[in-house]
């Protein structure tokens, strides 16, 4: 549902034309809503075309086809087989491109036992081990709140597309298939767990804000009730924060010394930087810490995200006029180039918006 249209975005933010082949339901996007409104929708499909096409129905089928020499790339996330069954395999879309980049999106991938089974992101968050490292010790398995398996695979999807396309415009090479599995992006992200199990027989244990990494690392309760974020990942930091919490001479004790000991001690370690952080508001504990170059942060709502100077200054939010509600606070373009910076050009389309692309019939 969403490593498709993530994936399009990012290219569609930096120049492509990308044209959206919804069926006449439209996408399923258009039916998540908030207060009545396809918001998702409206942020994901900036700088794109829709046209409206049955796959169903064989005269639909060719006018895909016929897009198809236009076309550089070609994005599907059907379930594994789906494109075949329609007649529109690898094959056929090679014969009429052969420089086409086919990028499939599935749960599973498009081979292995499991290639056949729905796989939306939900299903590999928990799979991948990811739930289950997720959360605290005493709680069950947490899955996240956001498609974030689906995000990642778009993110990935968007680079491997232009590796492949690279092949094609640098090296003069032929089109070719992307695999895009939504488990496989989601496990490279989770760090060396299978490498770890490997090697100590030690698997991930949920742990809440901490890491098993290094320490300190924690969400901590500030005096007026809002929270603050800590981490010493480096030992010059975690020394830093001993010093800033006015607790200096544990950078000496055995206990703290050095990252390893800290982890065996993170309870007594996070009740000393909790008891600090408790004795003071948040802007106080930002501004000490702030001016002992210690790594801390607040845990922002959404409301005071985009109130935010940084956030204002870069103008990571931007309003993107829209017909129908005025303007939609979005996203702007990432990652930020200096010589070719992509942009938002155009606000969602409407379901068949952009008909006159297909050929007549």
């Amino acid at each position: 549902l969403m490593a498709g249209n993530m994936l399009t975005l990012q290219l569609a933010d930096f120049g492509a034309e990308v044209i959206k082949v919804e069926s006449p339901k439209g996408d399923t996007l258009r039916d998540w809503k908030n207060g009545g409104k396809s918001l998702w929708w409206k942020v994901y499909a900036r700088n794109k075309k829709s046209v409206c096409l049955d796959l169903k129905q064989a005269a639909d089928r060719e006018k895909l086809l016929a897009l198809v020499p236009t076309a550089q790339v070609l994005v599907e996330s059907f379930k594994t087989g789906a494109m075949e069954g329609f007649g529109l395999g690898a094959d056929v879309l090679h014969a009429a491109n052969p420089a086409l980049v086919i990028v499939r999106i599935s749960g599973w991938g498009q081979t292995g036992p499991y290639a056949q089974r729905p796989g939306f992101g939900t299903l590999v968050e928990a799979f991948s081990g990811f739930a289950e490292k997720n959360g605290f010790a005493d709680k069950p398995p947490a899955l996240p709140n956001l498609g974030l398996a689906d995000m990642i695979a778009g993110l990935s999807g968007a680079f491997a597309t232009l590796a492949a396309l690279r092949e094609v415009e640098v090296r003069g090479g032929k089109g070719q298939v992307v695999d895009l599995s939504l488990l496989e992006p989601m496990i490279g992200v989770l760090g060396p767990d299978a490498a770890i199990f490997q090697h100590t027989g030690h698997r991930p244990q949920r742990m809440g804000n901490r890491v098993e990494s290094a320490a300190p690392r924690n969400a901590y309760l500030c005096g007026d009730g809002k929270w603050l974020v800590l981490s010493g990942s480096t030992q010059r930091m975690a020394e830093k924060i001993l010093a800033a919490v006015g607790a200096p001479e544990l950078a000496r004790d055995a206990r703290f010394a050095t990252n390893a000991a800290r982890l065996e001690n993170v309870d007594e370690l996070d009740r000393v930087i909790g008891d600090f952080v408790r004795s003071r508001p948040l802007a106080e504990n930002l501004a000490h810490f702030a001016a002992c170059q210690v790594t801390a942060g607040p845990i922002l709502t959404v409301d005071e995200l985009v109130r935010d100077p940084h956030v204002k200054a870069r103008e990571t939010l931007v309003d993107v006029t829209d017909a129908e509600l005025g303007s939609i606070l979005m996203h702007n373009v990432f990652p930020r180039l200096s010589g070719t910076p992509g942009r938002i050009r155009t606000p969602s389309p409407t379901i068949g918006e952009h008909q006159n692309l297909l050929p007549k019939s």
